[in-house]
C-alpha cells in the first residue's frame, strides 16, 4: 500500500501526479530502484513520461552530449511504460488517439526488442506460425500500427490556432513534426512488407497472446530466473484467432482503400476485406479484450466500396439509393435517378449533402456545354428544394436563380413533386403547413397571373390551404394588382396590349448600354432613330466617358446618327481598354476608325492614336508580361507617333507618356538619347525626362566624371520637386512670405511625373530614379537616418537652396515609388532595403526587421547561402540592431553585434545585462560563436545565480567547432552555419 511505500522509501526525488486520485504514483527512491503504485485506470500520458525520462541524453565530464545509457534506472523505465500499455490491452485506438507518432514508435520499438525480435530483421521474411505466440502478437501490433498510421496521415487535419510567436516552442514543435515525416517516410517504404505481414498473419488458424504485466515482469527477471513459462502458448492475455482476422482484415481494408485512389482495381480488395469484417462481427459480436472497431466507419467503407466497384452479381449493394444514382450519373440515365429522388422525399433517407453534391455535379457537365441537362439540373432542384421545405431548411438560392423565368412546364413538374412527396391521409399537421406555406409564398412571387392560377387551383394546394386562408391570400394579391382575380382565367385580350414607343424606346436604350458588338450597337442605334430624332443618344449614360479634346471635335459632327454612334463607340472602346477587355475594345475602335475614315482625317489620325495606345497595353498586359520584345512595327509606331506633326490634331497627353515609357521599358535608349528630334525634346517634357533617363541609364558603367546628364536629370528633378515664394501684404502693410505653392519652373507638374514614373518596369530605369529621389531626400539639412540605394553616389551631394525644395513631397515620393517596385519585383533586394530604410526612418521598427530580413532571404536562397557584403552592409546590421533593441529583443542584439565586422563587445554585454527581454533569450545561445560574448555571459548568470541559464552558456562554448585552435576554416564555417539558423529563426518570427 501507499503507506509502506513511504516507509520503504529514503528519499522521495520525483513525483509524476495526476488529478481525480485515479492514478499511478511513481516515486524514485534512488538512481536505481522504483517503486510504482497502480490504481485503475492508468493515464496513458504516463507512457510519455517514461519514455522520455528514459530516452533522455546524458551529457559527459566534457561537456559532450552522449546517447541515453542503458542502465537498470533506464530499462526500468522503459519496463513502465510497456506496462501502462499492457494495462489497456495494447488497445491501438486508445493508445493513438493519446500518444504522437514518435512516442508511440518508440513503445512499439521497445515492445519488439523484449519480445525477443532480432533488430534490423525484416518482418516480411519470418514466419510467425513458428514463432511464440507473444512473439508474434508483437509483431502483428508493429505492422497493424504502421497500416493505420499511413492510414490516419493520409485524412486533412485542422490546423491549430497558433498563439503567439514563441521561438523555443516553435522549434519544439518544427523538431516533433520533422521527427513524424521521417518516421511516415520509412513506414511508407515499409508499407508492402506490413500488408505481407498482415496477410500472412490471416492465413494463422490459431490463437495468440498479448504480454500482459507479469509476463512483462517475467521477461525482465535475470536470465537465470526465468522458468520458461514466456515461451509457453498459455502466457499472456489470449487474443482468439477469429478476433485477430477481424482487426486485420478491417485495418488491410483501410489501406487498401486509400491506395484504390491511385488504382482503382486495388478497392476490389478493399472491399472484401471490408465485407469479411462485416460477417466476423456478425458472428462474433463487436465486443472485444483487444479492440474495437467502428462500425458507423465500417458501414461508411462497405458503402463507399460498394458505389466504387460496382459489382453486378451484388443485388444488396445495387439496391442502395447511393449506388443506384452513381449507375445512373455514370450512365446518363438522369430519369432514373430522377425517380429515385422523386421516392426519396417521401423516405427522406437520402442525406442533403450528397443530394447537392449530385446537383453540383450535373451543373459542372452543363455549364461544359452539355445543354439538354438544364433541365435535368432544374428537375433534381425542384425535387431538393421540396425535400428541404419538408425538413424545415431555407430554400436554396439556385432554386430561387433557376425560377427567375418560370414557365408553365416548371410549374407543372413543381408540383408533380409537392403531390408525391407529401401522404396527406398519413403525414403530419407540422408538415402540411410547411408545405402550405412553401406553396403560398410562391404564388405571391409570381407575377404571370396564368402560373398563379395553376398553383391555385390544384388539387394539392385546395387540401393544404382552408377556406379563409385562400381568402386572404386573394386579398393579398388584390392589393398588390387590383386586376387579379384567382377564382378565374385572366381575360386574353388584357395579354394582348401593346407595349407603347416609349417602353420600346427604353429597351432599345437597355441594351444600348450592354452591348459591345459595334454592328449590334450599329443597329440599335438605327432603330431608335427611327421611332424619334428629338432625342441624343450619346448621353443615355452618364458612364461614357470621351476626354474633351475628343469630345469637342465628335460633338460638331453634324449628322445625329454619325455623332451619337462615334461618341458611344469611342466611350466604350475607351472603358474597355480601362477595364483590360482589349479583344472587345479592338473591335469598338476598328469599327469607329472605319467610320471616321470616310469623313473625317482628323479623327482618323486621333482613332490610329488610341489604336497604339491600346497595342501598347496589350503587348504590356500579354507577351510584354514574360519578357518577349514588342514587333518592330510596333516600336516604329511608337517613334512615328512621337514624331508626329500633324497640325490641329487633339491629343491626349497619356499617349505621349505611355510612348516613352514604352521605349524606356524596352530599353530603347539609342533611339531617346541620338535619334529622336531635337525640336521634339524641347516640345515634348516626357520625351525630354525620358531623354535624361535613357541617357542616364546608359552611362552608368562609366567614370564618373563622364555623367553630365546624370547632374542634368538631378537638375530638371529639382525644378519639378520646387516650391515658389509668393508674397502677400496684410491689412497692417507688412509683407508675409507664403510658401507651398508649387513652382511652375519644372518641365511638367509634380502629379504628372509620378504617373510618369508608375508607368516604368524597367529595372535600371527604376533603381536609377528611385536612387534619385532617395539622393535629394537625403540631402536635407534635419535628416536623421539616411536611406540607402544604388547608384546614390552619381548625384550631387548639395542643393544651392534648400527651402526651394519641397521634401514632404520628395519623401512621399520615394514611398510611393518603392513601393510601386516592389510591385514589379518583388525579390530586388536594393528595393527591399530602401523600404526597411523608410520604416526605420519612420519609427516602423518591426516593419524595418521584416523588410531587412526579407532583403537577406531573397539573395541568399532563404539563408542557405551567405548573405552578400553589399546587401548586408555594417549599416544594415546595425540598424537592425537599434530595432531589436528598441522592441526588446536584447539577446537578438548581442547575436547580431557578432555579424559586424569589428565584433561589437561594448553594445553586446551592455544588452545581455538587460534582464526584462521579449525574446527568446537562452535558447539564442546556440546561435552565439564569438566565445568572448558566451564567457561573459556565463560570467553574467554566474554572478546572478542563474544556473540552468549558465549551464546552457557552458555547453554552447563547449562545442568543439568554437575552439579557437582549430584551423580558420573551420571557425568561419561554424560562424556561417550560426548565422544561418539564427536569420532564419529571425524569418520565421518577422514574416
Amino acid at each position: 500500500d501507499l503507506a509502506s511505500v513511504f516507509q520503504s522509501s529514503s528519499k522521495v526525488l520525483e513525483r509524476l501526479p495526476y488529478c481525480k486520485g485515479e492514478i499511478w504514483v511513481c516515486f524514485f527512491l534512488d538512481q536505481s530502484e522504483v517503486a510504482v503504485l497502480f490504481a485503475d485506470p492508468p493515464p496513458v500520458q504516463l507512457i510519455v513520461q517514461f519514455l522520455e525520462q528514459a530516452s533522455k541524453p546524458s551529457v559527459n565530464e566534457q561537456n559532450q552530449v552522449q546517447p541515453p545509457p542503458d542502465n537498470k534506472r533506464n530499462r526500468i523505465l522503459k519496463l513502465l511504460a510497456l506496462k501502462v500499455a499492457a494495462h489497456l490491452k495494447w488497445d491501438l485506438d486508445v493508445l493513438e488517439k493519446s500518444l504522437s507518432v514518435p512516442v508511440l514508435n518508440m513503445l512499439l520499438n521497445e515492445l519488439l526488442c523484449i519480445s525477443k525480435v532480432p533488430p534490423g530483421t525484416k518482418h516480411v521474411d519470418v514466419d510467425l506460425s513458428s514463432l511464440p505466440p507473444t512473439t508474434a502478437m508483437a509483431i502483428l501490433l508493429y505492422n497493424r500500427w504502421a497500416i493505420r498510421t499511413i492510414v490516419q496521415s493520409s485524412f486533412p487535419v485542422k490546423q491549430a490556432k497558433p498563439g503567439p510567436p514563441q521561438l523555443n516552442v516553435m522549434n519544439q514543435m518544427q523538431q516533433e513534426k520533422e521527427l513524424t515525416d521521417n518516421i511516415l517516410k520509412v513506414l511508407k517504404e515499409q508499407a508492402a512488407d506490413s500488408i505481407l505481414v498482415l496477410e500472412g498473419a490471416l492465413k494463422l488458424n490459431k490463437d495468440l497472446y498479448v504480454h500482459t504485466i507479469r509476463t512483462l515482469d517475467l521477461l525482465a527477471m535475470e536470465p537465470g530466473m526465468v522458468n520458461g513459462e514466456t515461451e509457453s502458448s498459455t502466457a499472456g492475455l489470449k487474443i482468439s484467432a477469429e478476433e485477430i482476422q477481424c482487426q486485420v482484415c478491417y485495418d488491410l481494408g483501410a489501406i487498401y482503400f486509400q491506395q484504390g485512389a491511385t488504382n482503382a482495381a486495388v478497392h476490389e480488395n478493399a472491399k472484401e476485406k471490408f465485407f469479411k469484417t462485416k460477417e466476423l462481427i456478425a458472428k462474433n459480436g463487436s465486443s472485444s479484450l483487444h479492440f474495437t472497431i467502428d462500425e458507423e466507419r465500417l458501414a461508411g467503407y462497405c458503402q463507399a466500396c460498394g458505389v466504387l466497384t460496382s459489382s453486378s452479381d451484388d443485388a444488396s449493394q445495387q439496391a442502395t439509393p447511393y449506388s443506384q444514382i452513381h449507375s445512373c450519373m455514370k450512365s446518363g440515365n438522369y430519369q432514373v435517378g430522377l425517380k429515385i429522388f422523386l421516392e426519396d422525399n417521401l423516405t427522406l433517407s437520402l442525406p442533403v449533402q450528397f443530394r447537392q453534391s449530385v446537383l453540383r455535379e450535373l451543373f459542372q457537365k452543363a455549364q461544359q456545354g452539355n445543354d439538354p441537362l438544364d433541365e435535368v439540373c432544374f428537375k433534381v432542384c425542384v425535387c431538393n428544394t421540396v425535400c428541404d421545405v419538408l425538413q424545415g431548411r431555407t430554400i436554396d438560392i439556385q432554386f430561387c436563380q433557376l425560377f427567375l423565368k418560370p414557365s408553365k412546364e416548371k410549374i407543372d413538374f413543381l408540383l408533380e413533386v409537392c403531390s408525391r412527396s407529401i401522404n396527406l391521409e398519413n403525414t403530419t399537421e407540422a408538415l402540411k403547413r410547411k408545405m402550405a406555406s412553401f406553396l403560398k409564398n410562391l404564388c405571391l412571387g409570381l407575377e404571370d397571373l396564368q402560373l398563379v392560377f395553376m398553383i391555385s387551383s390544384h388539387e394539392l394546394f385546395i387540401k393544404l390551404l382552408k377556406d379563409d386562408e385562400r381568402k386572404l391570400l386573394i386579398d393579398q394579391m388584390r392589393k398588390r394588382s387590383p386586376r387579379i382575380n384567382l377564382c378565374t382565367k385572366p381575360v386574353t385580350s388584357f395579354y394582348d396590349i401593346p407595349a407603347s414607343a416609349s417602353v420600346n424606346i427604353g429597351q432599345l436604350e437597355h441594351q444600348l448600354i450592354l452591348s459591345v458588338d459595334p454592328w449590334r450597337i450599329r443597329q440599335i442605334l438605327i432603330e431608335l432613330h427611327g421611332m424619334t430624332s428629338e432625342r441624343q443618344f450619346w448621353t443615355v449614360s452618364n458612364k461614357w466617358e470621351v476626354p474633351n479634346v475628343y469630345g469637342n471635335v465628335i460633338l460638331g459632327i453634324k449628322d445625329n446618327l454619325t455623332r451619337d454612334l462615334v461618341y458611344i463607340l469611342m466611350a466604350k472602346g475607351l472603358h474597355c481598354c480601362a477595364i483590360k477587355d482589349f479583344v472587345h475594345a479592338k473591335q469598338l475602335f476598328a469599327a469607329c476608325l472605319e467610320l471616321v475614315t470616310e469623313f473625317s482625317p482628323k479623327l482618323r489620325q486621333v482613332m490610329l492614336n488610341e489604336m497604339l495606345l491600346l497595342d501598347i497595353y496589350t503587348h504590356e498586359a500579354g507577351a510584354g508580361v514574360s519578357g518577349e520584345r514588342p514587333p518592330s512595327d510596333l516600336i516604329s509606331r511608337v517613334r512615328g507617333y512621337l514624331e508626329m506633326r500633324v497640325p490641329d490634331i487633339p491629343l491626349r497627353q497619356v499617349i505621349a507618356e505611355e510612348c516613352v515609357a514604352f521605349l524606356l521599358n524596352w530599353c530603347e535608349n539609342e533611339y531617346l538619347t541620338m535619334q529622336v528630334p531635337l525640336p521634339l525634346v524641347q516640345t515634348n517634357p516626357y520625351v525630354k525626362l525620358g531623354q535624361l533617363l535613357a541617357a542616364t541609364c546608359k552611362e552608368l558603367p562609366g567614370p564618373k566624371e563622364s555623367r553630365r546628364t546624370a547632374k542634368d536629370l538631378w537638375e530638371v528633378v529639382v525644378q519639378i520637386c520646387s516650391v515658389s515664394n509668393q508674397h502677400k501684404r496684410g491689412n497692417d502693410g507688412r509683407v508675409s512670405l507664403i510658401k507651398h505653392r508649387e513652382s511652375t519652373l519644372g518641365i511638367m507638374y509634380r502629379c504628372n511625373t509620378f504617373f510618369f514614373l508608375n508607368s516604368l518596369q524597367e529595372p535600371l530605369v527604376l533603381t536609377t530614379i528611385l536612387s534619385l529621389f532617395v539622393k535629394l531626400h537625403n540631402v536635407r539639412e534635419d535628416i536623421v537616418n539616411d536611406i540607402a540605394a544604388e547608384h546614390i553616389s552619381i548625384w550631387p551631394s548639395s542643393i544651392p537652396n534648400l527651402q526651394s525644395v519641397d521634401f514632404e513631397a520628395v519623401a512621399v515620393t520615394v514611398k510611393e515609388l518603392v513601393s510601386y517596385a516592389l510591385t514589379i519585383n518583388a525579390n530586388n533586394h536594393f528595393w527591399l532595403i530602401i523600404q526597411a530604410d523608410i520604416y526605420f526612418a519612420t519609427n516602423q521598427y518591426s516593419a524595418a526587421l521584416h523588410y531587412y530580413l526579407q532583403a537577406g532571404a531573397v539573395c541568399s536562397d532563404f539563408f542557405n547561402k551567405m548573405v552578400p557584403p553589399d546587401v548586408y552592409t555594417d549599416q544594415v546590421i546595425k540598424r537592425m540592431i537599434k530595432c531589436c533593441s528598441l522592441l526588446n529583443c536584447h539577446t537578438q542584439v548581442a547575436i547580431l553585434c557578432q555579424f559586424l565586422r569589428e565584433v561589437d563587445y561594448k553594445t553586446a554585454f551592455k544588452a545581455l545585462q538587460e534582464q526584462n527581454s521579449h525574446d527568446a533569450m537562452d535558447s539564442y545561445y546556440e546561435y552565439i560563436w564569438d566565445v568572448t560574448i558566451l564567457e561573459y555571459l556565463t560570467y553574467l548568470h554566474h554572478k546572478r545565480g542563474e544556473t540552468d541559464k549558465r549551464q546552457i552558456a557552458i555547453k554552447a562554448i563547449g562545442q568543439t567547432e568554437l575552439n579557437a585552435s582549430n584551423p580558420e576554416e573551420v571557425l568561419q564555417l561554424a560562424a556561417q552555419r550560426r548565422k544561418k539558423k539564427f536569420l532564419q529563426a529571425m524569418a520565421k518570427l518577422y514574416f
